[in-house]
C-alpha cells in the first residue's frame, strides 16, 4: 500500500490552472499502517512512520517534478547545548536523488526525538480575527486539513515534542510548526532550533565558485518577519545551505545551497520550566510552478490572503494633522459626507497615547464616540522604536538599526505596551499606526527584565510585540506597521516610497506615485500597501509640493485619487481636511463613488501591462476570475497632450477567453455601453485614447 500511494502522488499531474480555478484542489490526508501522505492535488507530502517520521516525498504536481533530494529530519533543536534531531531517518546511500528501493532500507537515527503517534484535524486559527469591516469573502481559518505528529526522547523524559503541518485548498503550501511541553521535573533549555529542513533538488549545478546561486523554486516566509516592508527585507528566517554530506554535487567545493533551513538567526535562548511549554514561530513553504515574475507574485498574494485574510481590510482614510476639537469634529463631518471610511490623527498632530491622564482619555474617547456615530472609524498613531528613552531602557546594542531604541523587554518598554493598550481599552480607537516598529534589534543587557541576555532578546522582544498585535486583531483594531508583520495580524504597510518624494513638485509626485504602485503591487495585493497624498506640506517643498488649498490645486487632488483608487490602493491623505469648497467636495465624492461602484475588482490582483516613465501611456489590469466583473483594465498618460496607442491587455488570469464584453470610461467623462471585443488568445489588442494627464478604463463583464 505505501509503494502505490507513494507511485501515485509521485505521477498524478494538476488538471487544471489552480490561479484561475483552485476550487476542485482539495485537501486530504490519507494514511496506511506506514505513512500519512498531505495532499491537495496541487503538492503532496509523504511522511514515513517507520522506523521513524521522516518526509520521503515533496511532489510538485503542478509541474510533475519531484522536489525531495535526501530525506531530513523533521525539526532539529538544540537543548541545553546540544543538538537533537526531530524524527528524520539516516543511511540514504546517494544524497542527489533518493530511489524508492532505498527507502525501506532507511534507519532511525539512535540520537535525537523519535515518532510515537500523530493525529488528523482542521486547520485552527493562529489568532483571533474580530471582523468588524468589509473584507474579501474567505474562511478563518483556511479550509483543509492539520497532522500533528508527536517525539519523544529517552534523554529528556518528560519531554514532548509535537510538530504540526496545515494544508490547505487550492494553495500549494505547507504551514509548519512546532510545540514543546515540558511535563518533566526538570527544567530545559531551547538553545537553537530548525523549524522546517528540507533537503531539495538543486536548482543550480556549477562545478566553480559562483556569487549567484539559483535556488529551488519555492517562496518561504514565516511570521518571524521585521526590519522590512518588503518581504525580502524582512525575511529572518529563511537560509539555503550547502549539505556537506552530498559528497556527488557537481560543485567541486560541495558548496551549492540545496538544504533549506527554517529558523531564528539568535536563539531563541527559552527556558522551558516543568509543566510550561514552547511554540515556534509558523514556517510556510509555497511550492512554485513557474519563474514568471508575475506567476511568481499571484501565487505569494494567494498566500496571504488564505493565511493572513485581514490584509484584505482596506478602508479609505484621511491623515488627520490636529487634535483641535474643531478641526477633529469637521473632518469627521466631511469623512461622512465624501464616504470617507477611516481618520487616523496622525504624527505632529498633538496625540499621545502615553499620556494617561482621565482628561486626556476623555478627550479622544469623545472624539473616537463622535467618529463611530457617523459611521467613522478613528485611531491614532504611537512612535515606538527610532526613539532614544534613557541609558537603563535602550537597548544595549553598537548599532542599533534605527540608530537609536528602546528595550522592548525593558522596563519602558513593558510598560508602554500596557500603557498603549490602557489607551486603546480607555478610548475605544479604532485603529492603531504603529511607527518604527520592532526591527529585530538584538539587546546585551542582562538587567532587563523581559530578557536574559543577547541570545534570547530578539525572540522575547518579537513575542512582546506580535502578542501585541495578535490581541489588537482580536479587538478589531486596525493594523497599519511600517513593517512586514502582516502573517502576525498587521493589515497595511508602505506600498513603497521615499519620503522625500512627496516634497517634490507635483507632477513628478504623480509619476513617482505610479511608478511605487507598479512596483508595489508585483509582491503585495492593492490592500496591503499605502500611499501619501500630502494636502499640506509634508517634509519640505513648500506650495509647489503642496494640494492645499485644495480648490486651487483640485487637478492634482483629482489625479491622486485617480493614481491610488485605480490600483485599488489607499492612501494617507495627510492634512487638516477633506475639502474646501463645494466643487473640490463634489470632486472628491465623484473618485469615491467611482471606486466603490469598482471595488470588488479594484482591489483584486494587479497584473502590470508597462511601468510609468512619464514618457508614455503606463497601465495595469485587475483581475479576479470569481468577479461577475473579472477584470479591469487602467490605462494612464502622464503627458500634457490626449494619446492615442495600441496596448495589449493580459486577460489570462480573469478566466475570459475568445470573446469579453467591455466598457470603456475615462477622465474626461466619456462613458461607453458595453460591447464585444474578441480576444487574441489571453489577451485583447486594443486601440485606446487617453486624456492629458488622465485615465481611461475598460471594465469587462462575464
Amino acid at each position: 500500500m505505501l509503494a502505490s500511494l507513494l507511485v501515485s502522488a509521485m505521477l498524478t499531474p494538476a488538471k487544471s490552472d489552480w490561479l484561475i480555478k483552485p476550487d476542485s484542489f482539495k485537501a486530504a490526508i490519507k494514511q496506511t499502517a506506514n505513512e500519512v501522505v498531505l495532499t491537495n492535488g496541487l503538492i503532496t507530502r509523504v511522511i514515513k512512520l517507520s522506523p521513524d517520521a521522516a518526509t520521503i516525498s515533496i511532489k510538485n504536481h503542478m509541474t510533475s517534478e519531484e522536489m525531495l533530494r535526501a530525506v531530513k529530519p523533521e525539526a532539529v533543536l538544540t537543548l541545553n547545548g546540544k543538538e537533537y534531531p526531530v524524527g528524520g531517518l539516516v543511511g540514504q546511500k546517494n544524497l542527489a536523488f533518493l530511489l524508492p528501493e532505498w527507502i525501506s532500507e532507511l534507519k532511525a537515527n539512535p540520537v535525537g526525538f523519535h515518532y510515537v503517534g500523530h493525529s488528523v484535524g482542521q486547520p485552527v486559527e493562529r489568532m483571533k480575527w474580530k471582523q468588524v469591516r468589509s473584507s474579501a469573502k474567505g474562511n478563518w481559518p483556511p479550509k483543509g486539513v492539520a497532522l500533528t505528529m508527536d517525539y519523544e526522547s529517552p534523554a529528556f523524559p518528560g519531554l514532548e515534542v509535537a510538530v504540526h503541518y496545515e494544508l490547505y485548498d487550492g494553495l500549494p503550501a505547507f504551514q509548519k510548526w512546532f510545540t514543546i511541553s515540558n511535563q518533566g521535573s526538570m527544567k530545559v533549555n531551547l538553545d537553537k532550533f530548525i523549524c522546517e529542513n528540507i533537503g531539495f533538488v538543486e536548482s543550480d549545478s556549477v562545478v566553480d565558485a559562483t556569487p549567484a546561486w539559483r535556488v529551488p523554486n519555492v517562496a518561504v516566509f514565516s511570521d518571524y518577519a521585521f526590519g522590512g516592508m518588503a518581504e525580502t527585507s524582512s525575511n529572518k528566517t529563511t537560509y539555503w545551505v550547502p549539505d556537506s554530506n552530498y559528497k556527488t554535487q557537481v560543485n567541486y567545493e560541495l558548496k551549492t545551497p540545496c538544504d533549506l533551513e527554517v529558523r531564528p538567526p539568535v536563539g531563541p535562548d527559552f527556558t522551558i520550566e516543568p509543566k510550561k511549554d514552547f511554540e515556534s514561530f509558523r514556517a510556510f513553504v509555497l511550492i512554485q510552478d513557474s519563474a514568471d515574475r508575475e506567476r511568481r507574485g499571484l501565487a505569494m498574494k494567494t498566500l496571504y490572503r488564505t493565511v493572513a485574510p485581514w490584509i484584505t481590510e482596506n478602508p479609505i482614510m484621511l491623515h488627520l494633522t490636529s487634535v483641535d476639537p474643531v478641526v477633529v469634529h469637521r473632518a469627521i463631518d466631511q469623512a461622512a459626507e465624501c464616504g470617507f471610511e477611516m481618520i487616523v490623527i496622525s504624527f505632529w498632530s498633538g496625540l499621545d497615547m502615553e499620556n494617561q491622564s482621565q482628561e486626556n482619555l476623555d478627550k479622544f474617547k469623545a472624539f473616537r464616540a463622535y467618529a463611530n456615530s457617523k459611521g467613522i472609524e478613528l485611531g491614532g498613531y504611537s512612535l515606538l522604536a527610532s526613539r532614544h528613552v534613557d541609558a537603563e531602557n535602550d537597548i544595549v546594542n553598537p548599532k542599533p538599526i534605527f540608530g537609536a531604541s528602546p528595550c522592548l523587554e525593558s522596563k519602558w518598554g513593558q510598560n508602554y505596551f500596557r500603557t498603549i493598550q490602557n489607551f486603546f481599552e480607555k478610548t475605544g480607537f479604532n485603529l492603531f499606526e504603529h511607527d518604527g516598529s520592532y526591527p529585530g534589534d538584538t539587546c546585551a543587557s542582562e538587567k532587563h527584565p523581559g530578557h536574559k541576555g543577547f541570545a534570547d532578546s530578539q525572540w522575547m522582544q518579537w513575542r512582546r510585540i506580535t502578542d501585541y498585535y495578535k490581541w489588537c486583531r482580536s479587538q478589531g483594531i486596525y493594523l497599519n506597521v511600517p513593517d512586514n508583520y502582516f502573517l502576525a495580524g498587521s493589515n497595511k504597510t508602505g506600498m513603497g516610497y521615499r519620503e522625500s518624494n512627496w516634497s517634490l513638485p507635483r507632477a513628478q509626485q504623480h509619476i513617482h506615485a505610479r511608478q511605487n504602485l507598479f512596483d508595489g503591487t508585483w509582491e503585495k495585493t492593492p490592500s496591503m500597501g499605502w500611499m501619501m497624498t500630502p494636502l499640506v506640506e509634508y517634509q519640505g517643498g513648500g506650495k509647489e509640493a503642496t494640494i492645499e488649498p485644495l480648490s486651487e490645486h483640485l487637478d492634482d487632488y483629482q489625479m491622486h485619487l485617480m493614481n491610488n483608487f485605480g490600483y485599488g490602493a489607499q492612501s494617507c491623505y495627510r492634512g487638516p481636511r477633506i475639502y474646501d469648497t463645494e466643487t473640490t467636495k463634489a470632486a472628491v465624492i465623484k473618485w469615491v463613488t467611482w471606486f466603490k461602484k469598482h471595488r470588488d475588482i479594484l482591489e483584486s490582483d494587479v497584473i502590470h501591462i508597462r511601468r510609468p516613465d512619464g514618457r508614455n501611456l503606463d497601465g495595469i489590469v485587475h483581475v479576479n476570475p470569481k468577479l461577475k466583473t473579472p477584470a479591469m483594465a487602467l490605462i494612464y498618460n502622464p503627458t500634457a497632450v490626449p494619446r492615442t496607442e495600441t496596448m495589449r491587455i493580459p486577460l489570462y488570469y480573469s478566466g475570459l477567453k475568445g470573446q469579453a464584453r467591455g466598457a470603456l470610461g475615462d477622465t474626461s467623462g466619456r462613458q461607453e455601453r458595453p460591447h464585444a471585443y474578441n480576444l487574441d488568445g489571453n489577451d485583447l489588442e486594443l486601440e485606446v485614447t487617453v486624456p492629458a494627464r488622465g485615465c481611461t478604463w475598460l471594465v469587462f463583464e462575464k
